[in-house]
């Protein structure tokens, strides 16, 4: 059975550098570094095996071996686009054979753009190759009945990442230009048949969840690869005659849980691991975890909002 610091250990598995500095900083002086410019923040990381497979172009790319770092060359979203098509073409990547055709954006330090370059995005399939941060919204729909809180709790479909684990009631990846309520609202109607009106008067929304995770194989793609997130966090509390269903082929199923049920099957690990933290952070916020029940509760609630190593944005 797994602990509630098991289920954010599972998901926020990247080390910290108070834990061993030693070892971090052997482990993240093995990466390259994806920046922008030169001088400025890096906003990815890249593993040396990737670098060693994707197929550069020197009058794309500047890839410093040397001081391990990799920048592409302005346009740099053409140029980041051009590699990755070509490297889905050489079958370089298996992550690269789910191609998603969203945008996700590569976010500057401070946002600064001095080369003029425009918004930097990357195909969604590629941005754990190079370790960028990528953001999505998760909401938690709730029914309070007269025996207690009530979740709705989708259950994913077989054919999907992580097949057959519990979900959070809505969620999805926010793609360029898209705010967190659109994509709330749009993945609410995609994957509940939430009509748009129910979700923009009753989604509340509950701050952001930050971690940075390992990927491994039932993501999709090759283990190992990089994965830091930042997820807006959204509740809806919704009366019993809301029912949600299936639109696409994400989910298989809905069910109605008591508090009881969905820590049993937390406990179990049932759920997607990032789906478990924002359940953690659901019950933190509503009194249900709290000091008292649980002896790592202030590490717990930390480790929900990891400060990345990456410049960060509220701006798709």
């Amino acid at each position: 059975m797994k602990t509630n610091l098991d289920l954010v250990n599972d998901c926020d598995s990247f080390p910290y550098y108070d834990d061993d500095p030693q070892a971090y900083s052997e482990l993240v002086s093995s990466y390259y570094k994806l920046y922008t410019q030169p001088d400025s923040k890096p906003v990815g990381y890249v593993l040396p095996w990737i670098v060693k497979q994707m197929p550069w172009d020197n009058h794309r790319w500047n890839v410093d071996h040397d001081k391990k770092q990799i920048i592409p060359r302005c346009p740099q979203s053409k140029t980041i686009d051009a590699t990755l098509r070509k490297a889905q073409d050489a079958g370089a990547f298996k992550v690269l054979e789910k191609w998603r055709n969203e945008l996700y954006t590569v976010h500057r330090e401070n946002g600064l753009d001095p080369l003029g370059d425009g918004t930097i995005t990357m195909e969604r399939s590629g941005s754990p190759l190079f370790g960028i941060v990528t953001y999505g919204v998760h909401m938690t729909t709730y029914v309070n009945t007269k025996d207690g809180m009530k979740i709705w709790v989708p259950k994913r479909a077989k054919g999907k990442t992580y097949g057959g684990l519990l979900d959070n009631t809505v969620a999805g990846g926010i793609a360029t230009g898209e705010q967190p309520l659109e994509c709330i609202v749009r993945e609410g109607a995609e994957e509940a048949s939430f009509p748009e009106e129910l979700v923009r008067s009753a989604a509340r929304p509950c701050g952001t969840i930050s971690y940075f995770s390992f990927r491994d194989e039932r993501a999709g793609g090759e283990s190992g690869l990089l994965q830091p997130e930042v997820q807006f966090v959204y509740d809806m509390e919704v009366g019993a005659d809301v029912i949600p269903k299936p639109c696409d082929d994400e989910v298989e199923d809905f069910r109605l849980w008591t508090i009881g049920e969905v820590q049993k099957a937390l406990s179990e690990g049932l759920f997607k691991p990032n789906c478990a933290l924002y359940l953690l952070d659901f019950f933190i916020r509503h009194g249900i975890l709290i000091a008292q029940n649980e002896k790592n509760y202030v590490e717990i609630v930390s480790r929900l909002h990891r400060k990345l190593p990456f410049p960060t944005a509220t701006a798709m």
